[in-house]
């Protein structure tokens, strides 16, 4: 009986003794709440200058202008000499301004290119000729209106265009160049593209340009200078371009 005395009253003391050790403990020391996470905004607003090369097909074609009447018997009619491709590569450069609000990105651009596009085809007309296009430069003059998925832009462009453009005659069986011409033209474009920043002033990208030339008649000339007739030519012109682009102004923005 002493001993479960003894015991019960040691089992009081400890618990009373338990608060007071809590309460002489360092009180638990205060720690700040880490700041919101902040996620880079990339921000598209400057001035920017770049370099572009890809390929492009003009589709051209050729309509006699008979102004004698001497093939069809109506003076000033049209004959089809016929269509053809001309094809190949390009090379150039663009430099041009943006500014961004929210996730609207607008702009406009200057584009000028060195082009190789050849073509040819036989004139269903005169049997013996070959009539060959060339296409050797060509610039763009366009505003921009895209959107912004932080990094990743969008857009849409449109404006006008300006074609250098050489055409040949030469006879087939000879290979002789029988008359030739060359023109500067003017006309429209439109385009679409897709453009990703991959540094805070770098950007690359892939566009598709369209430019409306609609028709024209050139007189054509042989080597020593004497008119050889003109004919009606039409074209328009399909571009793909890979680009790369260098901003300044504008940088990386945080946006909590």
């Amino acid at each position: 009986m002493k001993k479960i005395l003894v015991g019960a009253i040691g089992a009081v003391a400890l618990s009373l003794s338990a608060p007071a050790s809590a309460a002489d403990l360092a009180a638990r020391p205060y720690v700040k709440a880490p700041p919101p996470a902040i996620a880079a905004v990339y921000d598209w607003s400057g001035f920017y200058i770049g370099i572009n090369g890809g390929g492009g097909s003009a589709h051209k074609c050729w309509d006699f202008v008979d102004s004698t009447g001497l093939v069809t018997g109506v003076p000033g009619s049209l004959v089809g000499e016929g269509c053809h491709n001309a094809t190949g590569g390009t090379v150039g450069g663009q430099i041009g301004y943006r500014w961004q609000t929210g996730q609207w990105v607008f702009g406009f651009e200057g584009q000028g290119n060195w082009a190789n596009f050849n073509g040819d085809n036989t004139s269903a007309v005169f049997l013996a000729d070959r009539n060959r296009s060339r296409i050797d430069s060509f610039g763009l003059i366009t505003g921009q209106i895209g959107y912004a998925w932080n990094n990743v832009l969008f857009y849409v462009k449109g404006g006008g265009a300006v074609v250098g453009d050489k055409y040949d005659i030469f006879d087939i069986p000879t290979g002789v160049l029988v008359a030739s011409a060359r023109e500067t033209r003017w006309g429209g474009t439109v385009g679409a593209g897709l453009e990703v920043g991959f540094a805070p002033n770098w950007s690359v990208g892939v566009e598709y340009d369209h430019i409306f030339l609609g028709n024209r008649t050139l007189g054509f000339t042989t080597p020593g200078g004497i008119a050889a007739g003109s004919d009606r030519i039409s074209q328009n012109v399909d571009m793909g371009l890979v680009r790369l682009n260098y901003r300044w102004g504008g940088p990386m923005i945080a946006k909590y």
